[in-house]
């Protein structure tokens, strides 16, 4: 298990953001961006079990390489977000039990009438250019710059964002930075996380289906 703790920024403009004019950031990086191709796969009973107990399952895949990962809901306030995770790389799409059982869905996992009942609710599916920094005090961040979009039935909602997570360091590094580049950028902190898209956008599809 390990607290995550990160940023979230929130791009207003459509606009992609080039890092490479940046010239502060990339002072601070540790050799040259990488872009990777990120689908997640989030996962509940349709009574939103998981939800309700604050937790969160998603399948993710980086290129070729498969992670399952649980998160709690932890605190969010002004775009900082604090939450314990579990995550674990794997072979295939298949979930590894005996390790999730290490993890707050144990109680679910020991009820398959309920773990039984979970199946996929949504899915993200964004480019993610990731830069590694190292600040002045030696905090290193990750800088993650996400352009995609959050998919549940047929609704779909965009995603462009910025994220820092702290690696190694001290917290308040990650509001110095965040507010550096809002200073900068055409962004602004958001506690709203992919997770919570997904979610949304959950809600939305059943109240058309109610409708209709």
């Amino acid at each position: 298990m390990a607290l995550e703790q990160e940023v979230k920024l929130l791009v207003s403009s459509d606009n992609k953001i080039d890092l490479s004019l940046m010239p502060f950031l990339l002072a601070m990086a540790d050799g040259k961006g990488v872009t990777d191709h990120l689908v997640s796969t989030y996962f509940d009973t349709d009574a939103l079990e998981l939800s309700k107990q604050g937790l969160g399952l998603r399948m993710r895949q980086i290129n070729e390489q498969f992670l399952q990962t649980v998160k709690t809901s932890g605190k969010v306030k002004d775009g900082l977000h604090q939450r314990e995770e579990w995550e674990d790389k794997l072979d295939g799409p298949e979930w590894d039990i005996a390790i999730l059982r290490h993890t707050p869905l144990k109680a679910i996992i020991d009820k398959p009438e309920c773990w039984s009942q979970l199946s996929a609710l949504f899915t993200t599916d964004f480019l993610r250019e990731t830069l590694q920094l190292t600040l002045d005090d030696g905090s290193q961040i990750e800088l993650a710059y996400d352009r995609g979009e959050v998919r549940a039935g047929e609704l779909k909602a965009p995603i462009h964002e910025i994220e820092l997570e702290l690696k190694t360091g001290d917290s308040d590094q990650l509001i110095l930075l965040a507010n550096r580049l809002c200073q900068q950028l055409p962004v602004s902190p958001s506690d709203i996380s992919k997770a919570q898209m997904g979610y949304e956008l959950v809600a939305k599809n059943r109240e058309n289906e109610a409708i209709n």
